[in-house]
């Protein structure tokens, strides 16, 4: 019997000028909009994995300030339990030519209302709730993670 586990994830809010930095990217045969976001990995603490699902997902460096929210959902079609962090931070340089991570069809900036027309793509409803909470102001800030070693 293999145990349950809940994926934990980091997703990044990057407004600018009116517009989020999102996703376009292929899940399971459709073409769905997300945040930048994915797995926390292997030593690496969830700051240092949203700077870099940011850069592989967009080609954009970030500087993340605040944690806007973690959420959690359970996908109704395969069961699978999300655990998010998103964070929001500041686009601080562009590698235009970088190749972006395997299933990304492009990075876009896209308004909240554009992001409003296009709920049906969403990849989940962890989406528009992160950008909802974004635009009500919602921060906490990083200092609210605490990362403990052994040493």
């Amino acid at each position: 019997m293999i145990a349950w586990r809940p994926h934990l994830t980091v997703a990044a809010i990057v407004e600018h000028d009116g517009r989020f930095l999102m996703v376009e990217e292929e899940c399971e045969g459709a073409t769905v909009l997300n945040q930048p976001a994915g797995h926390l990995e292997q030593n690496e603490n969830l700051t240092q994995a949203v700077v870099r699902e940011t850069l592989e997902e967009t080609a954009w460096h970030i500087n993340p300030t605040d944690i806007v929210g973690i959420y959690q959902w359970t996908n109704s079609s395969d069961h699978r339990t999300y655990i998010r962090v998103c964070f929001t931070g500041l686009c601080i340089r562009h590698e235009p030519g970088r190749k972006l991570d395997q299933g990304i069809l492009r990075a876009l900036w896209m308004t909240g209302n554009e992001l409003k027309q296009a709920i049906h793509r969403h990849r989940s409803p962890m989406v528009m709730q992160c950008v909802e909470d974004y635009l009500a102001g919602r921060r906490h800030p990083l200092h609210i993670l605490n990362e403990i070693s052994d040493s």
